[in-house]
């Protein structure tokens, strides 16, 4: 009989394959692919960033503020990735309210984006008189607002209304109310076109000479 001679526990083991080592450049690029999509996702759905390129929201914003809008608090809107097309949207923490200050898509030209603040909303009528604004026959006092001779292209909009604002819209404004083209002249604003709530001025040039306003960093819009 042959004898059976004893095996080893290497001669029995399974052999594994070794894994091969990423090269620093794949690591770097995927490093950089999950970075890529963090940021994409954040500004799609946390917040976005913005520059004031004009006077109509003055003294609360400036020309050459850049500022970041908090999607999610109104419900971020999903949509096709480089367009304005909407995919839905998310729930939001709550609808917004009169005073709010938003970036929203410019309904008589979707390609912009337009900031202003939220006087009215849907089911309140809302009436201007000698520039005096009234919500459902009340004075609404706005600290915010200023009055400049207008230099033309807008209009006054001295007298306004009375108006009831559709259910499902806004009725928004600009702060500096002599100079801004707004609901006055184009009509509300559909909440499903409401793109965030500006939040903070997180960086701010004054001119061309691109002098930093270093006393508006950080300061919140409201």
């Amino acid at each position: 009989m042959a004898k059976l001679e004893p095996r080893s526990a290497a001669a029995d083991a399974v052999s594994r394959p070794v894994p091969k080592q990423k090269s620093t450049a794949r690591e770097y690029a995927e490093a950089l692919g999950v970075a890529l999509l963090l940021a994409l996702l954040i500004r799609m759905f946390v917040v976005q960033a913005f520059k004031i390129p004009s006077g109509s929201m003055l003294p609360t914003l400036q020309i050459g503020d850049h500022i970041l809008v908090n999607k999610f608090v109104y419900g971020a809107r999903i949509e096709m990735p480089l367009t304005q097309i909407s995919l839905g949207q998310l729930p939001g923490l709550h609808a917004p309210k009169p005073g709010d200050v938003i970036v929203f898509i410019w309904p008589k030209d979707r390609s912009k984006d337009f900031i202003k603040r939220v006087i009215a909303v849907g089911g309140q009528t809302i009436e201007v008189r000698s520039k005096q604004v009234y919500i459902n026959g009340k004075p609404w006092d706005d600290p915010h607002a200023t009055y400049t001779p207008p230099r033309g292209g807008a209009g006054s909009g001295e007298n306004y209304g009375p108006y009831t604002v559709p259910t499902g819209t806004v009725f928004v404004m600009g702060d500096n109310r002599d100079q801004s083209y707004d609901s006055r002249f184009w009509g509300t604003v559909p909440l499903s076109d409401i793109k965030g709530k500006a939040l903070i001025i997180y960086w701010s040039w004054d001119g061309p000479d691109r002098w930093v306003r270093w006393e508006r960093i950080g300061r919140l819009v409201y």
